[in-house]
């Protein structure tokens, strides 16, 4: 029987990790115990289901939730709500046997009832958001007792993609799902003390938390700034401990002048998403030759201050299905661009027709969009940009309301079937481009790599990112540090998430 010991060869061990290096996170003394924490992010909230994986929900995720199982920084999976998981030798599932000693934040009982009532939110199309793509695997599942249930596969599924999927499930109180979106409910280190939308979300130490001697703070303050230049301000007048999510050009200067900035194991890919049932962007040579129109080396550049790397495909380098020649096969080539629009048969007018919806609020989007502009007016397609901020950006954004757009993209390290969790990228109940997915040469792909065993696999790899490229309804530019940290001096206790999600639970200030 297949333990849960699961030991990825070499993944995720290239940690970045500058000015300090945290791979665990440090018990703390007493005279951190009762303190606070204070974090800028520079996004409110979005929602608190832990379902609704955006990268704006990232620092309370893992604070007001746990999930079944966690992942060391480099890749080793570890126990949390499930105190240990077996995989069948067919590996078509797996046995879990739950902890028995914790609470939701409201008192009531973990145990198979909750993880039962969170499959189903997760398997439900309209209810499961980015984690339904992920259940695509599973069969059904079974409650054994109070503290034993076993998860069935539709077919054989790797290690990874078990494990990946245990990860990503954070469990939610059977009496709070259907208000989840706005309170609340879950076994995390932290319950919601006070939310003013758009100004701070004020967390408190969960009296009922499970794990000993945590949470280290009795509150942790996240306060939402405008921009990244007054997080960064508040942080060096003391105003604020921590920069969470900050800018990389600021983390980089805040670095010289003595801040701890941490890097963790769970990068982002930039894309240039493509709604492909709108406008030009139709025509499937109009879209490939934006893999030539992307300026990447200077887009990481002036975006993200050199931090991270060009990539031609939505992988991190830790992910197995990157490949590294794309980068020189879809160079930043006016020339073959050209070749493309002009073989798409299309206008100059009917290749100007669209607007490329831009994130106000996040400065690195707004320069890359800049960036593409100059670039598209060098071709002879005029666009204009689409500015928009905070909920008015991601109700265009999740609802499909834009022509194209830069926006992040995670779970690139992980199984690569794990893409289809973003919203651009998703087989079904996709938001921008409907369903049925118009892209049936990817939807293929991806369950080809879900499939795959032995010889296959990597194939199946190959065989995605030839897709990728061919229906180019998303282009990569690069991998970045969505959730870098910058910090005061006397902090301590970083735990680094594999997602780069932020872990208050250890935090606490040195005296």
């Amino acid at each position: 029987m297949k333990r849960g010991d699961f030991r990825p060869s070499g993944l995720f061990k290239a940690l970045a990790i500058a000015a300090i290096a945290f791979v665990a996170a440090p018990a703390a003394d007493a005279q951190e115990s009762k303190g606070r924490v204070r974090v800028a992010i520079l996004a409110d909230i979005n929602n608190y289901d832990p379902q609704q994986f955006l990268t704006v929900n990232f620092p309370i995720i893992k604070n007001l939730y746990d999930s079944l199982i966690e992942y060391t920084p480099d890749g080793k999976a570890v126990p949390s709500l499930a105190s240990a998981w077996t995989i069948a030798p067919d590996n078509k599932s797996v046995a879990l046997t739950l902890r028995k000693d914790v609470k939701f934040q409201s008192g009531a009982p973990f145990n198979a009832a909750a993880v039962d009532a969170t499959l189903k939110k997760a398997a439900d199309p309209q209810r499961g958001k980015n984690v339904y793509a992920t259940m695509s695997i599973v069969k059904d599942w079974k409650v054994a007792d109070d503290y034993a249930i076993t998860v069935n596969f539709k077919a054989p599924a790797p290690d990874k993609q078990i494990t990946d999927l245990l990860q990503f499930i954070s469990i939610i109180d059977p009496a709070g799902i259907d208000t989840v979106e706005t309170k609340p409910a879950g076994t995390g280190a932290y319950m919601l003390g006070e939310r003013v939308t758009g100004q701070r979300i004020r967390l408190v130490a969960n009296p009922h938390y499970w794990r000993e001697k945590e949470p280290v703070s009795g509150e942790v303050v996240l306060t939402i700034f405008s921009d990244d230049a007054a997080a960064t301000a508040a942080l060096e007048s003391g105003a604020v401990d921590m920069v969470y999510g900050g800018s990389a050009r600021s983390a980089v200067r805040l670095r010289g002048a003595g801040y701890q900035l941490v890097q963790g194991p769970g990068p982002l890919v930039q894309v240039f998403r493509i709604n492909s049932t709108r406008g030009p962007f139709r025509n499937e040579k109009f879209r490939q030759a934006f893999n030539h129109l992307m300026d990447r080396a200077n887009m990481l550049r002036v975006g993200y201050a050199g931090l991270g790397e060009a990539v031609a495909l939505p992988w991190a380098p830790a992910s197995p299905a990157f490949d590294k020649s794309y980068n020189e096969k879809y160079p930043f080539d006016l020339d073959k661009a050209k070749a493309l629009l002009s073989a798409s048969g299309l206008s100059a007018a009917e290749m100007s027709n669209w607007k490329l919806l831009v994130n106000g609020g996040d400065e690195p989007s707004v320069v890359l969009s800049q960036i593409v502009q100059n670039t598209l007016g060098r071709v002879g397609i005029k666009i204009d940009l689409d500015m928009k901020q905070g909920s008015e950006f991601v109700d265009s954004m999740l609802g499909g309301k834009f022509d194209a757009m830069f926006g992040a993209i995670g779970n690139i390290q992980k199984f690569p079937s794990r893409l289809a969790t973003n919203s651009i990228y998703r087989t079904s109940g996709n938001p921008v481009l409907g369903d049925p997915n118009p892209h049936k040469d990817y939807v293929a792909a991806i369950e080809r790599v879900n499939a795959a065993f032995g010889a296959d696999v990597k194939a199946s790899y190959d065989n995605l990112n030839q897709v990728l490229v061919k229906d180019a309804f998303g282009v990569p530019t690069n991998t970045y540090d969505s959730a870098l940290m910058v910090a005061a001096k006397n902090l301590s206790g970083f735990t680094l998430d594999i997602d780069n999600m932020l872990v208050a639970r250890t935090l606490g200030m040195k005296p």
